[in-house]
């Protein structure tokens, strides 16, 4: 009965909202968690809110208009796979030294980025859009942030390393097996949240009656792992910069060890892993670039025949286009991508002649 009452009262709470209005990113100080949530009014980035994160309502802040999210980006060079095809080449455009030898005097009013409006986010939306929010499954912003709610944030903030040195305390003093990581309170309802790490399961319930009396508010103990821990926290990584995890993105994407393998990195646990202990993020930022390049490529173990020689394919370079091909007596040969070609009727990978006799003739 009680789920029912609760159930109707927040789909009359999402009733009192217009079907129409504008979308934003909204990111979370805090935890760095990027949230879509929309509003009635046009806000620009930047801006302080109220709106709901995972954990419950929050400070956040304005990144963008989401209106375009689902839009693919594809600006750039025309000369370049992927760009936009309205793009002007740049081989086509007059060379400085060609404007410089005519009289004419020439004006050159091209923008330093190509910009045009029909491409799917070729150009950036300055003014948010107003769109149909029945097409679209977001939550609303609470409120504005006023700057008393600014100031309340700011004093929370300074609250919580107390809280924590509380909350080591009465964990050491219930003698629990859990590593407290941080701690938080949230802006938009009374409560605060405990992140830990455990190896095994922990009965919490005491210690939870324990700071529930002391702050008198509400307490959530939430357990995450490994790699959570890293994102909440942050750190520099072993390229030198700040965590993925915590500084780009809110989401914890799978990585395996075929991504690796596929852009022909070193296995050593000690390079490919981070802080964390798990495979690093950004081993699948490349994978499926390295995934629909490899088309193009003859597989590492095939062979192709250069002349009379059966010659085995040893290394393929996508990032410079090269393929290492090993004959018999030692002899290698690096050859361009674009010397191979896909025999569709022998269903095999062959060389192009030019480059086979460029080669016989080394």
């Amino acid at each position: 009965m009680n789920k029912d009452r609760s159930r109707g009262s927040r789909v009359n709470q999402q009733s009192d909202h217009p079907s129409a209005g504008y979308i934003y990113l909204v990111k979370n100080p805090a935890s760095n968690e990027t949230t879509v949530c929309a509003w009635d009014s046009v806000l620009y980035p930047g801006t302080s809110v109220v709106a709901p994160t995972r954990y419950g309502l929050d400070l956040g802040v304005v990144v963008t208009n989401a209106d375009r999210l689902n839009q693919e980006y594809l600006g750039g060079d025309t000369n370049v796979r992927g760009c936009c095809d309205h793009a002007e080449p740049w081989d086509e455009m007059e060379s400085d030294e060609e404007l410089a030898g005519s009289d004419e005097i020439v004006y050159d009013d091209r923008p330093d980025e190509h910009q045009c409006l029909s491409c799917k986010g070729c150009v950036p939306s300055i003014e948010p859009q107003i769109v149909d929010l029945n097409d679209y499954d977001v939550q609303w912003i609470d409120r504005l942030a006023t700057p008393s709610d600014l100031a309340r944030y700011q004093e929370l903030c300074s609250q919580e390393d107390e809280a924590m040195r509380i909350c080591r305390e009465k964990i050491a003093e219930r003698n629990l097996d859990m590593k407290l990581v941080t701690t938080h309170f949230l802006l938009g309802e009374p409560k605060i949240i405990f992140f830990f790490t455990a190896d095994v399961r922990v009965d919490f319930r005491e210690l939870v009656k324990d700071l529930v009396s002391i702050f008198k508010i509400r307490i959530e103990l939430r357990q995450v792992g490994v790699r959570d821990e890293s994102r909440v926290l942050g750190g520099l990584a072993v390229c030198g910069r700040d965590y993925c995890c915590h500084q780009m993105t809110d989401t914890l994407n799978p990585v395996s060890i075929k991504m690796a393998k596929e852009q022909n990195l070193s296995l050593n646990s000690m390079k490919i892993s981070g802080p964390c202990g798990r495979l690093l993020c950004c081993l699948s930022y490349e994978f499926d670039f390295y995934n629909e390049e490899k088309q193009n490529y003859p597989a590492r173990g095939s062979r192709l025949k250069v002349g009379g020689d059966l010659m085995k394919v040893t290394e393929v370079n996508i990032l410079s286009k090269q393929v290492t091909l090993s004959g018999s007596e030692g002899r290698v040969a690096n050859l361009p991508q674009a010397a191979l070609f896909f025999n569709d009727h022998a269903n095999r990978w062959e060389v192009k002649r030019e480059y086979v006799a460029e080669f016989l003739s080394n």
